[in-house]
């Protein structure tokens, strides 16, 4: 078996077990926290807005409310779990792509006490560093723009794996301060918010999705270090490479 086989079967069984397995822990965790937030953003939505400042013209045949179509979103219940379950396993089979991959280029021992180092690695970097200036949000909070928010994130999560490797891959001490540096660097330079930060969801419930969410991925990315090592394993990832 040829090592990308390998690492794409080893993604897709791993991905797919955590995928469902997060799907059932947010049903009861994070889900009805979002269900409780989403009532205070329709409430928001439905107080009277200011008065115009001043009335503006508006092309022929066009209402003076209309402004645009509300977004599609996907009916709750089973449609909303559907989705949900494959954004789930899509996003975990991407991740253990990236856990599979880095496992046999690196040529670490494919066994699920190494896959379980790796996956905390993994939660560091894509949970706790980025979370630490963006915390995990409920509809209805306050946010800065989104492409700024992204752009933060992603260099976050890059930065800080980056560092990690160095610290725990680098053989001498410069490596291991760039590494330090790396990790350090996208908090000095401070993740965008919002200027305006009022809500009308409870400080309470959003302290309440953050723990629940860190929790969860939390428990993902273990289980998807441990299952990752595991497949390699038995797929034989690390044989077709060193063969």
């Amino acid at each position: 078996m040829s090592v990308f086989r390998s690492i794409v079967f080893t993604a897709a069984a791993a991905g797919l077990l955590v995928g469902l397995a997060v799907t059932a822990v947010q049903h009861v965790r994070t889900v009805p926290l979002i269900h409780k937030a989403e009532i205070y953003e329709k409430q928001a939505e439905a107080a009277p807005p200011a008065p115009a400042p001043a009335a503006h013209d508006h092309p022929a045949g066009t209402s003076a409310h209309d402004h645009g179509a509300a977004a599609w979103e996907p009916a709750d219940g089973l449609e909303r779990n559907a989705y949900t379950a494959l954004f789930n396993v899509v996003e975990w089979v991407g991740f253990g792509l990236c856990l599979a991959g880095a496992l046999v280029l690196l040529r670490r021992p494919p066994t699920w006490r190494e896959g379980l180092f790796w996956g905390m690695g993994g939660f560091a970097a894509f949970v706790i560093a980025p979370g630490l200036g963006l915390p995990p949000e409920l509809p209805g909070a306050p946010a800065a723009d989104l492409v700024a928010r992204q752009a933060w994130w992603i260099g976050t999560a890059a930065a800080t794996a980056g560092g990690l490797g160095l610290i725990a891959l680098g053989r001498t001490a410069m490596t291991s301060a760039i590494g330090a540096a790396l990790l350090v660097l996208p908090h000095l330079i401070g993740a965008p918010h919002a200027v305006e930060a009022s809500s009308n969801v409870p400080e309470a419930l959003s302290r309440q999705f953050v723990a629940a969410v860190t929790v969860t991925t939390f428990i993902s990315w273990a289980l998807l270090g441990v299952l990752t090592g595991h497949f390699l394993q038995r797929f034989g990832g690390h044989r077709d490479l060193t063969a």
